[in-house]
């Protein structure tokens, strides 16, 4: 049920507050981070519980402190590769060739052969499912010649995606100082998987794959109960602890999540779990607007028409904390009456949200249509109804 919308506030355009909320381009939303976070606690060094839709940001601890990913960096590795798949410059049945390197390399394997031939199809499987270091540099050295190029272009992409500070020194995650990417990236990098891939994202919830006759399950534990979860990737060294880069969708509702720093396998499956539990409990979105959606009509002084409606241009979908999400208070602020001409998509007024514990959230509003102003004999009558209001 959308929030009531109330009538506008009297403001001048020069005071209107400077700050706007910014928009996610990516899914066409109005976004926001929700900076006022409830107590929830983690035995995990790092974590972040994010809102697939809106961005918002429901728990962190040491969200932007670059960790060592392990596995979970085989995320970028993945998104290279898909990339390429969808821009067409590979296709799902081309094959990469098995080096050396690629079939000594130790931790988790595919368990390639070196010298042969391995389709892209398996690859993908190999890295999502099997997490296969092996099958990174397979397809490390496919797309770049070596996986110390792949790396560079990694971090070159990564930085490129927003995932600032990110650091790739080899295609799987394997121990190295110099590599190493912070929860929140990869949160926004788990987000951009989903959305910008939607044809290849359901690998990520297969729980098994067959390759050269070897079976092997996928290690998200996740993936084996009720969480709805349906991605994305696990991660493991001595340095890193167990980690996990997870996904799950409830309803219309899908929650991002990374830990990392944990125990043993078995605390990372409950930890998550119960974070996961936690975000679709105490949180809900509740939309405000549809994009183009008339949020309310603006007298118009000396225009064609006597109105205009006020829009957004993009959807408004806010994250709240359930207790409160009957208490958003959504306010209308310009200028009364707004002088015409007007032109269509013209900024002219503010959208203000304002809720418990969140700070105010101010979004453009724009012209839903072209007004032109009157000709110089029809502004006669209007001007002098009002100075006959004034007077009286």
């Amino acid at each position: 049920m959308k929030p009531p919308i109330e009538r506008e506030g009297k403001v001048n355009k020069s005071s209107l507050p400077k700050s706007m909320l910014a928009a996610a381009l990516l899914l066409g939303l109005i976004t926001t981070a929700f900076p006022g976070q409830a107590e929830i606690t983690t035995k995990a060094s790092h974590a972040i519980l994010m809102d697939y839709d809106t961005g918002a940001v429901l728990l962190t601890k040491n969200p932007d402190v670059q960790m060592p990913p392990a596995s979970m960096s085989k995320l970028m590795t993945i998104y290279m590769l898909l990339k390429r798949l969808k821009d067409g410059r590979i296709s799902i049945d081309d094959e990469f060739p098995v080096s050396k390197k690629a079939w000594k390399m130790g931790g988790s394997k595919m368990f390639v052969e070196v010298n042969t031939r391995i389709q892209v199809g398996d690859l993908l499987r190999g890295i999502i499912v099997q997490s296969g270091n092996d099958a990174c540099i397979v397809v490390a050295e496919g797309i770049s010649g070596t996986e110390e190029d792949f790396a560079a272009d990694m971090t070159k992409v990564a930085h490129e995606l927003g995932l600032e500070g990110s650091s790739f020194r080899n295609a799987s995650g394997w121990p190295d100082p110099d590599h190493h990417v912070s929860p929140r990236n990869l949160a926004m990098l788990a987000r951009i998987l989903i959305s910008e891939f939607p044809d290849y994202y359901p690998i990520f919830s297969e729980r098994e794959f067959t390759y050269s006759k070897i079976k092997q399950g996928n290690r998200n534990p996740l993936l084996y109960g009720p969480t709805g979860a349906d991605g994305l990737k696990t991660g493991h060294t001595k340095a890193s602890g167990y980690g996990l880069v997870a996904s799950a969708k409830r309803g219309d509702r899908r929650l991002i999540l990374v830990v990392n720093g944990l125990n043993s396998v078995n605390e990372r499956a409950r930890e998550s779990e119960r974070l996961l539990n936690l975000g679709f409990a105490q949180y809900k979105n509740v939309k405000v607007l549809d994009a183009g959606e008339a949020a309310g009509q603006a007298e118009v002084w000396l225009g064609n028409a006597p109105t205009v409606p006020l829009v957004l241009d993009k959807a408004l979908k806010i994250t709240v904390p359930t207790r409160d999400k009957d208490k958003l208070k959504v306010t209308l602020e310009y200028q009364r009456p707004l002088p015409a001409p007007l032109k269509k998509g013209q900024a002219i007024g503010n959208l203000r949200v304002q809720a418990p514990g969140m700070e105010d959230l101010t979004i453009p509003l724009l012209a839903g249509a072209d007004v032109p102003k009157l000709g110089m004999f029809s502004q006669i009558w209007p001007k002098f109804k009002r100075l006959v209001l004034s007077i009286l």
